[in-house]
């Protein structure tokens, strides 16, 4: 039986990270005291696995499998599957610690999911988290249509589209992650299957937070509008920085171009009223290249990239 008191304490001290995975993306090592059971049921069926979800093991051991994956057989029929309704909710107890560090990075959490508009690259997560806790300690539950995200708080909700097809899910946000480093957001499976992102495992899309305190049919934003794939092709970028000295810009740009880094662009934007000079090297062909090409130019000493979709 959960020691209830011990639980409060510890958890009101720490971050919870302990449901987001996601396909492909790193995990950090955690334990707690806390271990609970993970009852109850959804509308998918789910009712629990039948198993002790123990949240002081360490992710290396405490799920039942090593790996991700999804059901065997062809993927569920999610066209009926209801979208979550936003509504205003209050911040969960455990997950919003912010700042918080996980891999030796630190992130902070946004005080509402309003106006929060980003694009990215999207992962999953399926069946070896299904039933577990995630870091607000709901139960996760791979056929519904929830998310785990790096900023955003707990709960929250975001309209997730797909710019590469057009389909879009509204999400609600319950878990924290993905920490690979060139993630955005990690959907569940349902979510996943609803856009496209299954089964090639990562997509391009596109983050809009939802504000539901927001006057009556104006708290869920529009999806994008995506033009047909004849018509422009959304790509990966990689920005290594940017510079308000013009020459500071070149020197790495030069750095990247010698090491056949191509294309390499220096492109210019107005920031909060302030010229910048953007470091960019792309478009990459895939997510598999722009994994890569962020590791090598870590290696040379460069700062981390950040990852742009245009």
């Amino acid at each position: 039986m959960r020691s209830t008191w011990r639980l409060a304490w510890l958890l009101a001290t720490a971050l919870v990270l302990v449901g987001c995975g996601g396909h492909r993306s790193s995990r950090p090592s955690y334990s707690s005291s806390s271990s609970s059971s993970s009852g109850g049921s959804s509308a998918s069926g789910y009712s629990g696995g039948g198993f002790h979800d123990d949240t002081s093991q360490p992710q290396s051991s405490r799920y039942r499998s090593g790996s991700d994956s999804v059901p065997d057989g062809p993927p569920p029929d999610v066209s009926n599957l209801p979208e979550p309704v936003p509504q205003v909710e209050p911040h969960s107890l455990y997950g919003n610690k912010s700042p918080y560090t996980v891999l030796g990075r630190t992130y902070s959490v946004l005080p509402s999911a309003r106006d929060y508009d980003e694009r990215g690259i999207a992962s999953f997560y399926g069946s070896k988290f299904h039933g577990y806790k995630t870091s607000n300690l709901e139960d996760y539950d791979m056929y519904k249509f929830t998310a785990a995200s790096k900023v955003l708080p707990l709960p929250s909700y975001a309209r997730v589209t797909n710019l590469q097809n057009g389909k879009s899910v509204i999400v609600r946000i319950n878990d924290r992650g993905p920490f690979h480093e060139n993630r955005v957001i990690d959907l569940s499976y349902a979510a996943a299957v609803k856009i496209g992102v299954w089964p090639k495992g990562t997509g391009l899309v596109e983050v809009q937070g939802i504000d539901p305190s927001a006057p009556v049919n104006q708290e869920a934003p529009p999806p994008p509008v995506v033009p047909p794939p004849s018509e422009h092709t959304p790509g990966i970028y990689l920005q290594v920085g940017a510079f308000s000295d013009p020459a500071n810009a070149e020197h790495v740009a030069a750095q990247l171009r010698v090491a056949n880094f191509a294309p390499v662009q220096v492109v210019d934007a107005t920031i909060a009223g302030r010229l910048v000079h953007r470091v960019r090297v792309g478009p990459l062909a895939d997510v598999d290249s722009a994994d890569r090409v962020t590791s090598q130019i870590e290696q040379m000493g460069l700062p981390h990239p950040q990852v742009a979709v245009d």
